[in-house]
């Protein structure tokens, strides 16, 4: 089992737990909503481009609320346990694009609860989210117009990018990985002035 299944099942499982209804870190998406999100992804081919294309945001948005509306809750989410079908491109790039992909949705399940706390993960996909700061920093952070420094907990730096005045961002790797993603349900520390941090802090951010 790689990496991003073994968080896709664990992803399942806490989805199942949580139930259909409740929140996550999506502005509105309920957690059916996530899970129908993943299935258009993955196996709707004519409608997944619209998750990063803006011109065809509406057909996929269209597309996932027929899906949430016309599939029961057990079959929605055996969809997602599945993962990829042969026809999707994700099959085979299964283990390269959704380890982080996985992480991700399953903390923005896990952290819209309260009392909330971060996961204990094993080596691979801490290494992995490490990997993935570095890469995804300066797509990031485009937008922060500031030298911001991505340090992890244990000191080391993962990724510097950007110009003007400098902010330093610690974390661990995983908190870092949320935060570049866009979520602010995140256990990180900011050294830079208050208004330098803010501005990082309210900078588009997205993978």
């Amino acid at each position: 089992m790689t990496t991003a299944s073994r968080e896709r099942a664990e992803l399942v499982t806490t989805m199942r737990d949580t139930g259909p209804d409740a929140p996550t870190l999506c502005g509105e998406w309920t957690v059916r909503d996530l899970a129908a999100h993943l299935v258009i992804r993955e196996r709707r081919l004519d409608a997944a481009p619209g998750i990063m294309i803006p011109a065809l945001a509406g057909y996929t948005a269209r597309r996932q609320q027929h899906l949430t509306d016309t599939t029961q809750w057990p079959e929605l989410l055996d969809m997602v346990a599945s993962g990829p079908p042969l026809y999707s491109p994700f099959k085979l790039l299964d283990p390269l694009v959704n380890t982080t992909e996985m992480f991700i949705h399953h903390e923005d399940v896990r952290r819209a609860r309260l009392g909330w706390q971060p996961r204990s993960l094993d080596g691979d996909l801490e290494s992995a989210l490490r990997r993935q700061v570095r890469l995804g920093a300066r797509l990031s952070l485009s937008r922060a117009q500031a030298t911001v420094t991505l340090q992890d907990s244990d000191g080391s730096t993962l990724a510097s990018v950007g110009k003007g005045p400098h902010c330093t961002i610690t974390g661990s790797a995983p908190e870092l990985l949320l935060f570049l993603s866009g979520r602010d349900a995140v256990l990180i520390e900011f050294g830079a002035d208050d208004d330098i941090a803010e501005q990082v802090r309210v900078a588009r951010r997205a993978l």
